[in-house]
């Protein structure tokens, strides 16, 4: 059967069309890859589909999963905002850790030093759990550390803490790392066998949210 350019441009433009609008999210499975989040919470970036990642600089996890999210964050489409929210559960050592995230992250540092920070708690297995462990490896890594001091100790970065513990409780963290998806789902990855099928889970449930309507959210 002989078919003419025309004939085959129309059949190749309908199933790149079929492809393009078969939700991602088709085969997921609520209860095991998903929950539904009762009732939905408002999220800060209007107009976007958020995802929240909950995690804690402590648990070797989360280190895992923060190779995979620097690549995956930069391939997001632009109606998806990312952020990121350090998790204490009342641990004064974690509390530290949150302020560090705070910090690097008010001063521009945070990518360059983000995997780092990870890499010295679970590679190195240095204890940066007081203040004083902390100001030591920053002034290691090259940074100011009067600057640094001062940022660590404001009243901006603990507003920011208390923030991050307000959501944690909104959502009823437990566990991390965790995402969330649009204040509407959380990934759960039950029969998930590597951190990027998480990964793979979210791409599904911002394909639903983006299905359901943005203006929704």
């Amino acid at each position: 059967m002989l078919i003419s350019r025309r004939h085959f441009n129309q059949l190749l433009l309908g199933v790149l069309s079929a492809s393009l609008f078969t939700p991602a999210f088709a085969d997921l499975i609520e209860g095991r890859d998903w929950r539904r989040i009762e009732p939905s919470q408002p999220t800060d970036t209007a107009g976007k589909i958020e995802v929240l990642e909950f995690f804690a600089y402590a648990c070797p996890h989360c280190s895992d999963l923060n190779r995979l999210l620097t690549p995956w964050t930069k391939q997001l489409p632009n109606d998806v905002a990312f952020r990121r929210i350090p998790v204490t559960f009342g641990r004064s050592a974690w509390s530290g850790l949150a302020k560090l995230f705070f910090t690097l992250e008010s001063s521009g540092d945070l990518d360059r030093f983000d995997q780092a920070v990870f890499d010295a708690l679970h590679k190195q297995r240095l204890k940066l759990f007081t203040t004083d462990a902390i100001t030591e490896w920053v002034d290691k890594q090259g940074l100011n550390v009067d600057a640094f001091t001062a940022a660590f100790e404001s009243f901006d970065i603990q507003t920011k803490l208390s923030r991050s513990e307000q959501l944690v409780s909104r959502y009823q963290i437990d566990a991390v790392p965790t995402l969330i998806v649009a204040g509407r789902y959380i990934v759960l990855g039950n029969d998930a066998k590597t951190q990027a099928d998480l990964l793979t889970i979210a791409d599904g449930l911002i394909a639903k949210v983006r299905q359901e309507g943005i203006s929704s959210l």
